[in-house]
Parts: C-alpha cells; structure tokens; sequence
C-alpha cells in the first residue's frame, strides 16, 4: 500500500515555526526498510521525501523532520536499542568514558555523573532513576547487530565513516544544555574524540523508546568544524520546537544549535544519532590531494625542486616568498585542470581503516579466508564486495625506495574489527595490496567489468595475470564465477 503523505500544517503545530515536516500513515510490507543495498536502505530512512529532494532541498542546508504513525517501523525502531539492554551490555565489561557516559543538565550547565572504571548495571540504573541522569551509549553499532547492518550500508552510501550514540533520558529531565556538532551523520560524540572534544557532523536522530522534545535554534555558525556549547540568553528563541515520537526520523545539518529534553509524566525517551560527514569537507579534500599533486608537478618542474631561500624558516615569511608561494598555487590549478587521477593521501585509506567491515549472517565466520575456486590462466573473475574496497594511485610509501615511484593501493575493510569501530584511541590496520603502476589498466578491467577472463587482463606476461588475480584472491576480493 503506498504511503499517504500529510504536509506539514494540515494538522496541529507544535512548535513556533515548523521545519519541513512531513506525516506518513501506516504503510504495510514485511520490512520497514529495506536493507538490500545502500541507496534502497537511505530511500527508505527518509521516505517519503525523495533523495533527490532531500540532497537539493536539505542536506547542509536546513532540518527535516519526519513524523510518522507507523507501528510497525515503530516496533523496528524499538528493536535497535531499548534500555533494557544495558544490563547483558554492562556483563560485557563496559567502562565509564570509553563506552558509557552519565550526565544531567542542571541550570543550563553539563554535569558529567562519570564513576571510575567498569560500569556496573545496578549503579547505572540508580543514577538513571535517582538522579535523573542521561545514560549516552558510545558506538552501540559495535554490539547490536541490526545498528552494524544498517551503519555499514550507511558507510557504503555516504562513503564516509558513520557512528552512532544512544541517548536515554528519564522523564522530566535533560541531558545536555544547547550546543551544536560539527557532524552530517557522526551522532554527538564521533569517531575519535570523548565528551566535549566532538567536532562537526550530519546527523539523523531516530526515535526508539518514549518522546523527546526538541528545541532546535539558527546556527551562530554555519556548517560549523567543532563542537560547541551555547548560553540560551545568546541563541535566542527556537526556530523549531517539536516532540518525537518512535518511528520518526529527525535530520539537521551540522552547527544546528539544539536541545532536547523528556516531557515529564512520561516514561523513559530513548534516541539513537547517526552521524556523518565529519572530516568530509572540500577543503579536508583539498588538503589530502595537494601533496600528491605537489609530489608529481616536482617530478616535472625543476622550479619546485629548488631550495628555499637561506634561513627563511628563521623569519616572518616575506612578500617575495609570499608572491613565490601564490605563482606555484597558481601553477598547481593550471596542472589540476589536466589531471585525470588526483593521488590521495590519507583520505580514501582512512576511510577504509576505519569502517565497518561488511555485515554478514551466520555463526561468526568472518571475511578472511578466501573461498571458492583458486584463479587460473583460464578463469572468469569478478570483483565481490566493491563497495568495501577502494582502488588509489599514490608515492610509493616504501621508506627505502628513494626514487618514490607512483604505486596502485588497494585498501577494503574486509577484515576490520567491528568491535574498535569509531573508537578513535583503539589501534587499526589497514589492509590491502599494492601493485606497480603498469597494473592500473588490468585493475580498472577488473573493477569496471562484471566478470572477465583472467587472460584478457592488460598485462604483459601471463605470469603476470595469474600473480594478480591470485593475490586480489587471497585477500578475498575477486570469485572465480
């Protein structure tokens, strides 16, 4: 049956003025989302709105809020996390700081409830129901399985990191006084930082357990790149203001003032943010490209291998330095222009450091022994698991190779470890494969081809073709088809 939707303002306003809201009814079908791949999973989070829509009308530029009388996504949204949960969670050896933090905003001022060490229920729950505190669950995604389904194909669509945090908030109370995030869809406390050293994201909130009430205010600072407190007497009055029931779905762009609060005589208000987009701006991009671009333009250009003028880093940078510095910026654009393949520094590695490794059913196999036929000179391979692998040119990162040759990498999250996820002070290992240069055609043939054989690769030697497509084996990423 197709969703029925009620534009905003057909019904009652809860707020002094509405942010786009949209209602939907009850829609049947086994499946409030769909999961089946990246692009149907974000058309079904923010459905009705089309994606379309949503990316002209609304990312990074003003909130969304869907308001929907579903019980069955509401079911599903209760699902994800419920505060029943912490107890077996905290069995689990969960710690103060690292996975759970306990706070109360009290006279528009944070107070962290933090007790030293492991968390123990009984006293979580006396906090909770004592005090009044906010129970925020760190990364939830690395324990709940239908959170890891559903941040992976979010990580697959956006490609950027995505994390999540779980807020739960007993009646009558608030947890943080009004601050904004430097996040699209990283949740409030992102990747690598704890407590007040958030920085900027895009964040989806979806309403679990109970009603939230929400206070959102203008930004003082437009898409902003860092974490920030605000006094009420400075952001003024809401500029939307509405409660949240489970089953919807509320979006703002990154630096959105906000505040939320349980209305009193209610049970417990449980809400879960997903963030992203944190380090994902142009200019974190430009200043990933520039060095490689800097690198090959050297290679070509005696100009940019000459040395700096005599104790220049001894003083105050000159106005010819400065004009010196603006002709090579300006050398550099005219070089961009023609540049097919811009090399990437740290930016594609990153991501595939740090990601989910693809979600998987069934007893705990993982994703690190290859499978299936062993590749052969007269094989049909095909690449599997595409969206967890990224293929990039850069200087060759071996310290003893003077000469710093351009080399292929591939890196995947095949055999990340969910369980550090966006947990910035755990230890990660990229893993991958690099090949010499002349391998990039035979590559691209591989990742632009739903299946080819082995001995139409473009390399030399059949030695060759057969060396590829069994190391790419080994790491899991082709199938003999």
């Amino acid at each position: 049956m197709p969703k029925k939707v009620k534009p905003a303002g057909d019904g009652k306003e809860e707020g002094p003025v509405p942010c786009k809201q949209v209602k939907v009814e009850a829609a049947g079908g086994p499946s409030p989302l769909n999961l089946d791949s990246p692009s149907g999973l974000f058309e079904s989070l923010i459905s009705p709105i089309k994606t379309e829509t949503f990316f002209k009308e609304f990312w990074e530029q003003k909130p969304l809020l869907i308001q929907r009388d579903d019980p069955v996504l509401a079911t599903y949204y209760r699902s994800l996390f419920r505060l029943s949960d912490l107890k077996s969670l905290c069995s689990r050896g969960m710690y103060y700081g690292r996975d759970v933090n306990v706070c109360r905003c009290v006279n528009g001022k944070k107070k962290v409830l933090n007790k030293d060490g492991k968390v123990h229920f009984l006293q979580l729950r006396k906090d909770f129901d004592q005090k009044r505190a906010t129970i925020q669950f760190h990364q939830p995604q690395r324990f709940k399985d239908e959170l890891w389904r559903i941040q992976e194909k979010l990580e697959c669509y956006f490609g950027s990191l995505v994390g999540s945090n779980v807020y739960i908030t007993p009646a009558g109370s608030q947890g943080l006084p009004p601050h904004y995030d430097d996040v699209e869809v990283r949740g409030e406390e992102t990747a690598r930082l704890r407590e007040d050293e958030l920085l900027p994201a895009r964040v989806f909130i979806l309403q679990l357990e109970g009603e939230k009430h929400w206070r959102l205010y203008h930004p003082t600072v437009p898409l902003a790149r860092e974490y920030s407190l605000e006094a009420e007497d400075r952001i003024g009055r809401p500029a939307h203001e509405f409660t949240l029931k489970p089953g919807d779905l509320l979006y703002f762009p990154r630096g959105t003032i906000h505040q939320a609060d349980t209305p009193s005589g209610l049970a417990h208000s449980t809400h879960v943010t997903i963030s992203t987009y944190q380090s994902s701006s142009w200019g974190d991009f430009l200043l990933d490209t520039v060095s490689g671009l800097v690198f090959d333009t050297a290679k070509a250009d005696v100009e940019l291998r000459a040395g700096i003028p005599r104790q220049l880093l001894l003083v105050e940078t000159t106005a010819v330095a400065t004009r010196k510095l603006s002709g090579f910026l300006r050398m550099l654009a005219d070089r961009l222009e023609g540049t097919k393949e811009l090399l990437s520094a740290d930016m594609k590695k990153d991501f595939a450091m740090n990601r989910l490794p693809p979600y998987y059913l069934g007893d705990g196999v993982e994703l690190s022994t290859p499978g299936g036929q062993l590749p052969g000179l007269d094989s049909t391979v095909r690449l599997q698991f595409r969206d967890h692998v990224v293929l990039t040119v850069g200087p060759d990162q071996d310290p003893s190779d003077e000469t710093r040759e351009k080399m292929v990498y591939i890196y995947h999250s095949l055999k990340n470890r969910r369980e550090t996820h966006m947990m910035g002070n755990e230890e990660t290992e990229s893993h991958g494969l690099r090949f010499p240069l002349s391998h990039i055609d035979a590559l691209k043939q591989i990742w632009n081809s739903s299946a080819i054989s082995v001995k139409d690769l473009k390399l030399t030697t059949d030695e060759e073709k057969q060396s590829l497509v069994l190391s790419l084996w080994t790491e899991c990423l082709i199938q003999v088809v």
